[in-house]
């Protein structure tokens, strides 16, 4: 059993981020159409199902974002930032998704069940948004705030920064 855990681990090791993406400047663009599955298991396509006046996604490429992704779930609770929020772990590959339900039960093993629905793993079309973003810095989330036209109205990829929590604060008062 241990054998097999050890090559899954190694597999998707190897093929996340497998192709390098130059990172992208993202203001004014639409987001791309996507589909995922929440932790909930439920089917969500991207931006489509989001009917809300401001949409922010916090995009993660490796398990190592995740470390970034909840400095910003922190940060945007003691900010009192109170708009739909989405955790995107978007995995490209063929063998993540032979995995997705190991990936997707780990997860859930580490995320509280009231959160599920607003974690949506991003398996077959992980590429696309891969290379929408860029991908360079892999550990670095993406923090990508949507309008209602689920246009891009901030983008941000270097990593946390008090300075960026504001930059975002402002967009979202305006």
């Amino acid at each position: 059993m241990m054998k097999i855990l050890l090559t899954i681990l190694c597999i998707l090791t190897l093929s996340g981020c497998g192709t390098t993406y130059p990172n992208k400047e993202l203001l004014g663009k639409q987001f791309i159409t996507v589909t995922g599955q929440s932790l909930a298991q439920k089917t969500i396509s991207i931006p489509t199902d989001f009917e809300n006046d401001y949409t922010l996604l916090l995009i993660g490429y490796k398990q190592d974002s995740q470390f970034d992704i909840d400095r910003w779930l922190i940060a945007l609770d003691m900010a009192g930032i109170a708009i739909p929020t989405y955790e995107l772990p978007t995995i490209a590959g063929l063998a993540p998704r032979m995995f997705s339900p190991f990936i997707d039960n780990g997860m859930r093993k580490g995320i509280p069940k009231e959160m599920w629905a607003g974690v949506i793993t991003i398996y077959s079309d992980g590429e696309q948004v891969q290379k929408f973003t860029g991908n360079e810095n892999p550990n670095n989330a993406r923090v990508v705030l949507l309008d209602a036209d689920a246009r891009v109205l901030y983008f941000y990829d270097e990593g946390f920064a008090v300075s960026a929590l504001n930059t975002l604060k402002q967009h979202i008062l305006l």
